[in-house]
């Protein structure tokens, strides 16, 4: 009995795993059966000088100094009329980046940009709430929105804003670059995965006419549009998800241009990328809870609810994968070792699958910017290992999501111009060390009980959980190494604490 119950659970975790893995196959497909319809969104109308429309750049900050000024002179270089032209810096900041950003917004305005700066002295809604409180002094019909880490580029908002010229369009999408992308293999992995959620999710959702998604910065909305949906909300962590299904379901539409690029900084350590991709999980899983029932009763195309599903699903591959390393062991060790025949009809199909399908997918997306496809295979084993080494992490996110809504959003750190600054915090990587060496063991497992197949697979596992915790484990090693000589200096030696102006106590000062 326990025998069976093992085998059902492993494969049909298996299963579910393969799925995912044939979505990616297919999105892949959606992107070459629907060339035409990717290739013609670059054939954005002309709209004459006279006609263009008032646009505001919103800027949301919070304790940014290492990258605020960078941002800013970007975004001050824009290509537009100075007339029709709006900066709006919505700044929440706590440290040393209120007076800077401040001082810079000054400046801006003795050279006669149309900059405003704004400073709530609260959190509430978090980035949301910052945008919605921008949104209702903006001056503009259209609102392009960046985050701090990017570097928006002077040719954006006229590469992009004829689209709106067509009153159904409520949102277009630009493509991220990556400033960093050869900073580490760290970098290089995330850099990868990003692509392919652009050259290829994005690309192929668009194409096909099925919902995607604002990237919450790098690009711009009609404000009517914001509104009509409900406007910014703040029960979720992924405001911009959340936002981007309400207005396709209120009918707007939304465009997705690939050869206009906003480039931006990776986080370069592990606890950074940890810290990003949790919100991103856990507030993902919030959006499916809020929207996924009213997405699938809607009056949309089959298929439409279908990439929904898995659009807002994506994330419970990560305790599915927690559960195959667990169920892995116990699976070598209790089941018979398959002859050949065996593995070819069940095995194979299920490595392709999963391991086929992300090759294909990653492929394609380095394929679509004019990169060689073969940086794909030196690199999706430390993908797989990086993916399998966050599941623990990010498992966690996926059940916060899962019990509660809304929650801290906590920034992703930039390094800029000041690398140290701003560093995230993680826990001792203890479920991670100890996935590692039960994955090492179902590796001895594999190949002494002749599960070839198995091999490599184990490996990765051990690979991934042992490489994120002794990455997690150096990083914050060191944070505590360079914190221990605050903490034995006298007062007078310690960086001094935010001020009372500076501290959270009422709303919105202009």
């Amino acid at each position: 009995m326990l025998h069976t119950m093992l085998v059902v659970l492993y494969f049909a975790v298996l299963l579910a795993l393969s799925a995912y893995g044939l979505h990616r196959l297919h999105l892949v497909i959606l992107c070459l059966r629907h060339r035409r319809e990717i290739e013609r969104a670059k054939q954005m109308p002309h709209v004459a000088e006279e006609d263009l429309p008032r646009v505001t750049i919103q800027l949301p900050l919070f304790n940014e100094s290492t990258v605020a000024a960078r941002l800013l002179e970007a975004t001050a270089r824009m290509d537009y009329p100075a007339d029709k032209l709006e900066i709006q810096v919505l700044d929440d900041s706590t440290d040393e980046t209120q007076a800077l950003v401040r001082a810079h917004v000054d400046r801006l305005r003795e050279r006669g940009v149309d900059a405003v700066y704004l400073h709530r002295t609260n959190r509430v809604g978090y980035k949301a709430g910052a945008l919605d409180e921008g949104l209702k002094v903006a001056k503009g019909d259209l609102v392009a929105i960046f985050d701090a880490d990017f570097i928006p580029q002077p040719s954006f908002v006229r590469s992009i804003v004829g689209h709106f010229a067509d009153p159904k369009i409520g949102m277009v999408q630009t493509r991220w670059g990556h400033l960093n992308r050869e900073h580490s293999v760290l970098t290089k992995v995330q850099a990868l995965m990003l692509d392919g959620h652009h050259l290829v999710e994005n690309r192929a959702r668009y194409g096909a006419g099925l919902l995607f998604n604002f990237s919450g910065t790098g690009g711009m909305w009609r404000k009517n549009a914001i509104h009509e949906a409900g406007g910014w909300q703040h029960d979720t962590l992924t405001e911009d998800l959340d936002l981007s299904y309400r207005a396709q379901l209120a009918g707007w539409k939304f465009v997705y241009r690939e050869d206009v690029v906003s480039p931006s900084e990776l986080p370069e350590d592990v606890s950074a990328l940890r810290a990003q991709q949790y919100r991103w999980a856990k507030g993902t899983v919030q959006t499916a809870r809020k929207l996924l029932k009213r997405v699938l009763s809607s009056n949309i195309s089959f298929a439409q609810r279908l990439e929904a599903l898995f659009h807002l699903t994506p994330h419970f591959a990560y305790p599915l994968m927690v559960t195959l390393s667990v169920l892995l062991l116990p699976a070598l060790v209790l089941l018979p070792a398959t002859d050949t025949l065996t593995m070819l009809i069940v095995d194979l199909p299920l490595c392709v699958a999963t391991t086929g399908s992300l090759a294909a997918f990653y492929m394609f997306a380095e394929a679509a910017q004019g990169r060689s496809r073969a940086n794909v295979l030196t690199r999706l084993p430390m993908l797989i290992a990086l993916g399998t080494g966050l599941a623990p992490h990010l498992s966690k996110a996926v059940f916060e999501g899962m019990r509660h809504m809304a929650g801290e959003f906590v920034r992703t750190p930039k390094h800029g111009t000041n690398k140290g600054r701003y560093r995230a915090r993680a826990d001792l990587p203890l479920l991670e060390t100890g996935l590692c060496l039960l994955s090492f063991g179902s590796t001895v497992a594999s190949i002494q009980t002749g599960h070839y197949f198995a091999t490599p697979f184990a490996a990765l596992f051990t690979i991934g959980y042992g490489y994120v915790a002794m990455l997690v484990a150096h990083e914050q090693s060191a944070r505590r190494r360079e914190t221990a000589p605050m903490l034995l200096a006298t007062p007078s030696e310690r960086p001094s604490e935010p001020t009372a102006a500076e501290q959270p106590v009422g709303k919105l000062a202009a």
